[in-house]
């Protein structure tokens, strides 16, 4: 195994049986792109050339286009035009919505209080940390009993006003899903907005905001078969957030620069597809799942499913493994022919334990492997994952016992 001075030692790479084709199970980072999509930005690119805010015709041709794209992805979502705001994609848009609200109440003299629960996406926590860089707080809600302590939220909410709560509607490392419901209830009670990151929801569960009316809401193509650098963030009231970046009206000034008209055209489409096919891709996408994660229970002593007992997403199947490294174990996966990751993509190459699992597992070391299904994945994959996996998770444990005989 090559190590260089400075940097972590590589994972070994241990012989594991090819399987016959490359199996994509890591749909949970990013998808690629669905020709429908291709099609769509292609015909934008080709034809909206236009600045969307100049006068002329050709500027006025980008304007209908983007402002199409705009009415597409609010009825997707159940909202009116006026509450899209388009950004470049799920960080940005988590970013807006966090350190926008703290802009917002430091303007206005208070001091700036950010909830959250303690499995949110980096994108959040770290933007919360911000809050309290600025002379700010941010309160952490967890797990008791293995569920979202709500009576800790409503305590919280009961005793302060914060700026803003911000709870993601599905975990992107377990498929966890949150009461947002209940949430939203507690918030509208308290009079305080809700953020939701519904990146990892839209295409895999229902998804509409009358029926848990967050205030801000947090979507992104790359995650349903849309283009990378596209997103949304869906506003109740505009007046309350501050932008981020400056330098033009935009976007109600809140996202300035010149839009991507292409791109909300491909980010469009890939949300109406998304939410229209969700109840049939859902029912897929969970029947593979569970077939996966009945074989793997069956060969594999010891594994858990990281957050088991509580309502799941259909697409990501999580696994605790005593005994195995979780880096190793994906190498070993690669060099077979399959895609999976640990946990989050967005916090690859980090040595630190998982927050997520910290929470739902405190003080456990079982390593992660995160199966996440999607468009590329078919039912007859299921016995050849299920045997690589097993046999790359036999052969893990045997290292780590002949590197502790």
């Amino acid at each position: 195994m090559r190590h260089i001075e400075g940097s972590s030692p590589e994972p070994e790479v241990l012989p594991v049986s090819t399987i016959s084709s490359p199996i994509y199970l890591d749909h949970a980072a990013t998808t690629p792109v669905r020709p429908e999509v291709a099609a769509a930005m292609s015909a934008s690119l080709a034809e909206d050339f236009g600045n969307p805010s100049s006068g002329h015709a050709w500027g006025r041709r980008a304007r209908g286009r983007l402002e199409t794209a705009r009415a597409s992805v609010a009825a997707a979502l159940g909202v009116t035009s006026d509450r899209v705001l388009f950004t470049r994609g799920g960080t940005e848009s988590d970013n807006l919505a966090v350190l926008g609200r703290v802009r917002h109440a430091l303007e206005k003299g208070a001091t700036p209080h950010v909830v959250t629960s303690a499995v949110e996406h980096p994108a959040v926590l770290e933007a919360a940390e911000r809050a309290v860089e600025e002379g700010g707080r941010h309160t952490l809600i967890g797990f008791r009993d293995g569920a979202f302590d709500l009576d800790a939220l409503e305590e919280t909410l009961r005793d302060d006003r914060p700026c803003l709560v911000s709870c993601m509607w599905v975990n992107n490392e377990t498929g966890l899903v949150l009461p947002i419901g209940e949430i939203a209830s507690l918030c509208r009670g308290s009079g305080v907005p809700l953020h939701s990151d519904a990146v990892q929801a839209v295409g895999k569960i229902p998804v509409d905001w009358a029926e848990a009316p967050a205030d801000l809401l947090t979507i992104t193509g790359h995650k349903i078969y849309g283009p990378k650098g596209t997103g949304a963030l869906i506003v109740r009231d505009f007046r309350t957030l501050r932008p981020l970046h400056f330098g033009g009206g935009q976007e109600r000034g809140l996202r300035p620069g010149t839009e991507d008209v292409a791109g909300a055209a491909g980010l469009a489409e890939a949300v109406r597809l998304a939410v229209a096919e969700t109840p049939a891709e859902s029912a897929r996408l969970g029947a593979l799942r569970d077939a996966v994660e009945t074989g793997l229970l069956a060969r594999i002593p010891g594994a858990r499913v990281n957050a088991g007992s509580l309502p799941r997403a259909p697409h990501i199947l999580s696994l605790g493994i005593p005994g195995a490294d979780s880096d190793t174990l994906l190498a070993a996966l690669d060099a077979a022919g399959i895609a999976a990751s640990g946990g989050s993509a967005c916090a690859s190459g980090s040595s630190a334990p998982s927050g997520t699992l910290a929470a739902l597992y405190p003080g456990d070391g079982a390593a992660a492997l995160r199966l996440s299904f999607g468009r590329l994945s078919r039912s007859l994959d299921a016995g050849p994952v299920v045997r690589a996996v097993a046999e790359a998770v036999g052969r893990t444990r045997s290292l780590g016992s002949l590197a502790l005989s």
